[in-house]
């Protein structure tokens, strides 16, 4: 086996926290080329730090955080991984998308939304992927 790699690819740990290092980064405006120069590496080695494929070392993930002007902790906020001695892991993902500006804004605006509106909202976007309201739950 590869190091950081588990039989499915990177580590889902890795995966988690380099997803929220993009999220971060695109909630804040940066660039990969941005965080990159703050970090001294290229924008492709950030490719490779928010897909997981490369592991984030504490150090950079110390600067990533000072950065950011973000608490460490930011980064493995809501992650539900396996937990020492349990034989089944859980994923920690709740989907296996990457984030972009607009997946985060609509995040956002959803909650003022009433609920009225936000239910409609739903319903274009379950008929826009192709899931239809009587496949989804309430």
């Amino acid at each position: 086996m590869a190091r950081g790699r588990g039989e499915d690819g990177p580590h889902e740990v890795d995966r988690w926290v380099g997803r929220r290092v993009c999220e971060q980064r695109i909630r804040l405006g940066y660039s990969q080329s941005d965080l990159g120069n703050a970090l001294g590496v290229s924008f492709q080695q950030v490719q490779k730090y928010e897909k997981g494929a490369n592991r984030i070392s504490a150090s950079k993930l110390f600067e990533i955080a000072q950065f950011f002007k973000s608490e460490i902790g930011y980064f493995f906020d809501g992650f539900t991984g396996a937990q020492a001695g349990v034989a089944e892991p859980a994923s920690g993902f709740s989907h296996d998308h990457p984030s972009t500006r607009q997946s985060l804004e609509i995040s956002a605006i959803a909650p003022r939304l009433p609920v009225r509106q936000q239910k409609i909202i739903l319903s274009l976007m379950r008929e826009m992927d192709g899931a239809s309201d009587d496949d989804a739950e309430d």
